[in-house]
């Protein structure tokens, strides 16, 4: 049985008529970038976040650079952020000429350990991001209470997590800003790249969309050295098609995991741990293990997908290696990057091909 670590194309099939009519819909109307489409795509997620504004943009990565620019974060500063995450959480800081100070991590949750965080600040902190890992929130409201004493923003790194939420409140929502992937993998993907900044800022709204322009508010004249970052009306008419189910998705990722919870349980295996105050959404189904390389290679032989989330962390990547961090620095973030893998987690997974996975794994570990 031939499962994947993700079905596209099976998704789209169940949505096809609509994804088809809104591309067409697009092609029609000839507006291609800066359009109706994504401005209606930003009200709804500025709505559904709770937030008062939200800033489409061409990509993920790219929402974090803006966001932190708008932050006016730049040489000189510091920002915190977790070593357990993709690149771009913190390449964007050294992109504009920051340093990441990393904090290691919560060995349940996977996410920023905030008993650790606040000995990280220094007099050249400037901002703090959380990264909500895998679709599990960290607790937002305790990063902001440390941030107020110390005059600092957050930035929420929601790329794995929309729709989650802790204590009622959705990821995105309770930072300064937050920030979206619409990479196609993502729980609400493009078909391409794109992203999104929301905030309830709305001067910083405002220089935001100045800044994916060209830092320019009038065609033509510029305010301020910007850059190119606008999400196209093709991708934005996807997302909205796509966004109609994605409380309906993101359930059915919590009812996969819970299944695997079941089917996994008593295995000498660390399966995912769950913060109770809040509701994940299981961007990735990540367990942890010493026989990983075992466990992948009987799985790949029977055609079931999975991957390694993260092979290295940012603290040890070469990238950094000037930043002077050691192995061993951040113990249990090097730890979970030595065991940790993902398992097929995606809605149209069948209980049959959970059970198909399950049973190679259990073969391995007898």
């Amino acid at each position: 049985m031939s499962i994947p670590l993700l079905d596209l194309k099976a998704q789209y099939l169940t949505i096809k008529d609509d994804i088809d009519q809104a591309i067409q819909r697009v092609l029609d109307s000839s507006k291609f970038v800066l359009g109706p489409e994504m401005r209606a795509f930003e009200e709804e997620m500025a709505a559904y976040c709770g937030v008062k504004e939200a800033v489409a943009v061409g990509n993920g990565t790219d929402a974090l650079l803006l966001a932190l620019r708008g932050f006016d974060v730049g040489p000189g500063d510091e920002v915190i952020t977790t070593p357990f995450t993709f690149f771009a959480s913190a390449e964007t800081i050294a992109a504009l000429g920051a340093t990441p100070v990393f904090v290691d991590i919560d060995p349940v949750t996977l996410n920023m350990d905030l008993d650790q965080l606040e000995s990280k600040i220094t007099p050249r902190t400037k901002a703090i991001i959380p990264v909500h890992i895998f679709g599990q929130m960290v607790d937002v409201e305790r990063v902001m209470e440390i941030a107020a004493r110390h005059d600092l923003k957050v930035l929420e790194d929601s790329a794995q997590a929309i729709g989650a939420n802790y204590r009622g409140r959705k990821a995105a929502s309770i930072g300064h800003a937050g920030t979206f992937s619409f990479f196609p993998t993502k729980n609400l993907g493009a078909y391409g790249d794109a992203g999104m900044i929301v905030t309830d800022d709305e001067a910083l709204a405002a220089h935001l969309r100045m800044l994916r322009f060209h830092g320019c508010q009038t065609k033509y004249y510029h305010d301020e050295i910007g850059y190119n970052s606008r999400m196209d009306e093709l991708q934005a008419a996807i997302l909205r098609v796509k966004f109609k189910h994605i409380d309906e998705w993101n359930a059915a990722r919590r009812e996969k995991a819970q299944i695997y919870n079941e089917l996994l349980a008593g295995l000498p295996l660390t399966l995912p741990g769950i913060d109770p105050e809040g509701t994940p959404v299981f961007h990735l189904y990540v367990l942890r293990t010493e026989k990983r390389e075992e466990l992948m290679a009987a799985l790949k032989e029977q055609g079931i997908g999975t991957a390694i989330y993260y092979p290295v962390p940012l603290h040890l990547q070469r990238a950094f290696r000037d930043l002077g961090y050691n192995e061993g620095d951040l113990p249990v973030a090097e730890k979970a990057c030595s065991q940790a893998m993902a398992l097929p987690c995606f809605p149209e997974l069948t209980l049959e091909q959970q059970k198909e996975i399950v049973s190679v794994i259990k073969k391995v570990l007898k």
